[in-house]
């Protein structure tokens, strides 16, 4: 088969000038100095790649303007004490997603899989199964969910009594929540499996207003308001999740439910999910797991200050999130057709990529979180400042690992791997626990996880190495050692600006121009070959030309 030089897929002129450069940008990430083996499906698949990362950003930015203002309203409205209690049974609620999200990564999996095979008549019988395995284990999450979540409220929160009724109802409502979002799985798969990001968008931009209006509504609310927003919540998931149905309905012919019961249909999906049990629970745990140790040993306050960080950490993440979101389908589907040197190469420039994003936006975080906390939230909870810087560092080294884990899904032959990967997350909970329980500071709940993130970072590579023949040598080569040395050519500069700078407004948007420029500086200088400099430089003046 011919090669067709890398230049050629940036001559296209037919693009508008924002949405443009956005799709150049994520084009050179995907194939600068790459051989294309088939020209025309190659620069479909990038362009694809390109248009959906477009559309998800679009969508993560009117999210994180909107997220920001409600959780400031929010904190404001419910105080701090009651926001902490609403994350804290929040968090009691999803424990409980070692049940289901096991399957819904199975279901996501097995959907892109036959989707990536081309076998119709298969994709009907798995989403239909899929569809049935969602309904039973709502039933079953009900009656797991609904006793547990009320023994802890009763016995071991550290609450108000007079606030344990209130707290009991807001159980329910984030039961409902959970079961709306656990029945809604399989037409999210769809839609990412299908690539139609843009629905994906408009309907997350559908969800972002609903959010803003729960969070006016209990501004002015004479109910109590804990309770009253959980109410709202759970009608804003219903209208959400109704508007994916609907949508998948119309669009994919797969998404029309009948009865199927196919033993070895079933037994294949409930055996990948069984296994990847092990990497969800300890996830779960990992994440959910430290904010109820944090309730046990620091009380609602401390726990309001961990939501915050933690919110601010994932709005910062859904830059990686959305683009992973984009990129993921396509690691799958090029598994299942057999071009696993494709993958290979996506899976590198996806970890590249992933902590390229992340470190532009989490530098100057770090070094201005005080500045900017004040300016987000009125009131700042005590640990917030802490909370967050670390949360930022956590999120930095899971991101060169996600499409590690796409990678491993694909395969569907987990078990090995999630024994290893996932005995070492959980970790987290007892380390975590015997540390609190010594004395130590909440924040070191976050210290073990990054810890723990690089030991499995290790183990990842190692299985997918005998799993799949990842090239271990050339991913530490060239996306590992690679991202160390962005990071600290990048530090010297920012420190030297913070200790001459003062306070303030000014200081800040110093500190911040500083971050970014030496960011980017290191990324283009030590992060990029000569060759993709050179290249980013001349498909950089052809697009000023044109």
């Amino acid at each position: 088969m011919s090669h067709v030089p890398t230049t050629y897929i940036f001559r296209r002129k037919d693009w508008g000038s924002v949405a443009g450069n956005m799709i150049i940008i994520v084009k050179f990430a995907f194939c600068i100095n790459e051989s294309i083996r088939d020209g025309m499906n190659q620069r479909d698949r990038n362009r694809r790649i390109a248009r959906n990362t477009m559309m998800l950003y679009i969508r993560m930015f009117f999210l994180m303007i909107v997220g920001l203002y409600t959780s400031r309203v929010v904190l404001e409205a419910l105080g701090e004490e009651n926001f902490g209690i609403y994350n804290v049974i929040g968090g009691v609620v999803a424990m409980f997603t070692v049940i289901s999200g096991a399957l819904n990564s199975a279901v996501s999996r097995f959907i892109t899989f036959e989707m990536g095979k081309g076998s119709a008549a298969r994709l009907d019988k798995v989403y239909s199964t899929a569809v049935t395995i969602q309904m039973i284990l709502s039933v079953i999450v009900v009656i797991l969910a609904e006793p547990a979540g009320l023994w802890f409220i009763d016995n071991e929160m550290t609450i108000d009594p007079s606030r344990i009724p209130a707290a009991r109802r807001v159980l329910h409502f984030s039961v409902l929540s959970f079961v709306i979002n656990l029945m809604s799985v399989p037409q999210l798969a769809s839609i990412t499996a299908h690539e139609r990001m843009s629905a994906y968008a408009y309907i997350g931009i559908l969800d972002g207003l609903l959010r803003l209006m729960v969070a006016l509504l209990i501004a002015h609310s004479e109910y109590d308001r804990l309770v009253f927003y959980a109410a709202l919540m759970a009608c804003t998931v219903l209208v959400v999740r109704t508007a994916y149905w609907i949508y998948c309905r119309v669009n994919f012919k797969e998404c029309r439910y009948r009865f199927v019961f196919e033993k070895g249909l079933m037994r294949e999906m409930f055996s990948f999910a069984g296994w990847n049990f092990i990497g969800v629970a300890s996830g779960v745990l990992r994440d959910h797991g430290g904010n109820i140790l944090v309730n046990m040993f620091s009380g609602p306050a401390v726990n309001a200050a961990r939501g915050m960080a933690y919110q601010l950490s994932g709005t910062v993440q859904n830059f990686v999130t959305n683009f992973m979101t984009a990129v993921n389908p396509q690691i799958t589907k090029s598994y299942a057709s057999g071009e696993h040197e494709f993958m290979f190469s996506l899976v590198r420039k996806a970890s590249r990529m992933s902590y390229y994003l992340l470190f532009v936006l989490v530098l100057p975080i770090i070094f201005n979180i005080e500045y900017l906390l004040g300016i987000w939230l009125k009131d700042v909870p005590d640990h917030t400042a802490l909370f967050a810087g670390l949360f930022m560092v956590l999120a930095l080294s899971e991101s060169v690992s996600h499409p590690l884990v796409t990678a491993m899904l694909a395969t569907g032959n987990i078990r090995n791997y999630q024994i290893i990967v996932g005995g070492l997350q959980f970790l987290n909970f007892p380390v975590s626990y015997l540390l609190l329980k010594a004395g130590a500071p909440p924040e070191m709940t976050v210290v073990v996880a990054i810890v723990v993130s690089q030991m499995c970072l290790a183990a990842r590579l190692l299985m997918l190495k005998k799993m799949i023949s990842l090239p271990v040598r050339d991913f530490l080569r060239r996306v590992y050692f690679n991202v160390i040395a962005v990071t600290l050519v990048a530090l010297p500069l920012p420190w030297f600006v913070e200790s001459i700078v003062q306070e303030g407004f000014i200081g800040m948007c110093s500190s911040v121009s500083v971050c970014i420029v030496s960011a980017c500086a290191s990324i283009l200088l030590v992060g990029c070959s000569r060759v993709e400099r050179h290249e980013l430089w001349t498909m950089l003046v052809k697009r000023m030309r044109s």
